[in-house]
């Protein structure tokens, strides 16, 4: 996958997580996204690294939230 496209899927799922306006699981944002578990990881860290997101375990559950 080039750069490009792991842009334009990072900004996709933060397009998501910004109109549901609520913490996901990994889980829920795999399903809502429709991606392989390869390209999410890649989306979600070029969202980490820009400080976009932040991870917390609750319960022994991942979850992502946006950083606003």
């Amino acid at each position: 996958m080039i750069k490009n496209e792991i842009g334009a899927r990072a900004g996709a799922i933060w397009e998501y997580m910004n109109k549901i306006n609520k913490d996901c699981t990994l889980k829920e944002l795999k399903k809502a996204a429709s991606m392989k578990d390869r390209d999410l990881y890649l989306a979600l860290g070029w969202l980490s690294r820009e400080n976009k997101v932040q991870f917390y375990v609750k319960e022994e559950t991942e979850y992502i939230t946006l950083i606003q």
